[in-house]
């Protein structure tokens, strides 16, 4: 899987192979509470048998396993506060301009303790929606009003808007896509998207550590002109891509029977690879209305 935050854990991913070649996970009986999913007793009588067949079929929510609605709810939730931080850190970037930092930091830290956690931390998660906020509500500020229009009249496109229309279109379509079957997760796809995510991320570091010495328009000496169009489309490929990867890795947990804790997981996921396709798509929004 692409996703680190996918990666920490084993339960949604392939079964892991032992020396001989078999796999050392047990599938969604590993996963299930006690009484589901377990052979029925030798000697059982009659009478046991027919108060067993005649109870309700045991529901995913009633064994506590993951369920797609589990994951739904909790990305949307992230999903609120992340919009409510970035409103209020938006207002607040002309007197408070130091949340931009606050949150790149904070949000790093968060992000990369989530993602190498193998047990979720809803606390974890939820500050680093916040921290998360703060840093998208104050970027989104500076890349409307001072990259792109160099004022703050409001005269300028509405890229943060626009921008926030193309990501939620982004996901609709790859969801889509991978319902459909159309575009299949396959070990090829994961290696060349593994390949290309480390390329971007180096590309991305490189040019970051660049811009303190050379002159830019204001995304890095490697984004300047075409550039810097080329790199964004890249990498909006490349979210995108993730994004197919992780409703295969939340499929996966779902038809293993995880415990829905991984809900949290799941969601956190969800919410980085967004994160990341909000922001090229920002950005190349904002190279192709600079004044």
């Amino acid at each position: 899987m692409a996703n680190p935050v996918f990666n920490s854990s084993d339960v949604f991913g392939e079964p892991r192979r032992g020396r001989a070649g078999t796999a050392t996970s047990q599938g969604p009986v590993q996963y299930g509470t006690a009484g589901y999913g377990t052979t029925a007793q030798a000697g059982v009588d009659a009478a046991s048998l027919e108060t067993m067949y005649g109870a309700p079929s045991a529901t995913t929510r009633d064994t506590k396993r993951l369920t797609y609605d589990d994951v739904i709810v909790k990305t949307a939730g992230l999903l609120v506060l992340l919009v409510a931080v970035a409103a209020v850190a938006w207002y607040l970037t002309p007197t408070m301009p130091y949340l931009l930092w606050i949150g790149m930091l904070g949000g790093l830290v968060l992000g990369l303790v989530n993602a190498f956690k193998r047990e979720p931390s809803p606390a974890l998660i939820i500050g680093y929606t916040v921290f998360e906020g703060m840093l998208l509500g104050q970027i989104s500020f500076l890349f409307q009003y001072i990259v792109v229009e160099g004022t703050t009249t409001g005269t300028a496109q509405p890229i943060v808007l626009q921008a926030v229309l193309a990501t939620f279109a982004t996901f609709g379509a790859a969801l889509a896509l991978y319902s459909s079957g159309k575009v299949r997760v396959t070990p090829k796809f994961t290696r060349f998207l593994l390949v290309a995510m480390g390329g971007y991320l180096l590309f991305s570091l490189l040019n970051f550590g660049l811009s303190f010495f050379m002159a830019s328009d204001g995304f890095g000496p490697l984004r300047n002109g075409g550039w810097g169009i080329l790199a964004g489309l890249v990498g909006v490929v490349l979210a995108s891509m993730s994004l197919i990867v992780d409703f295969d890795s939340i499929k996966r947990g779902v038809q293993r029977g995880v415990p829905a804790r991984y809900a949290w997981s799941a969601a956190f996921g969800l919410m980085v690879t967004l994160i990341w396709l909000y922001l090229e798509l920002l950005r190349l929004l904002a190279i192709f209305n600079r004044n």
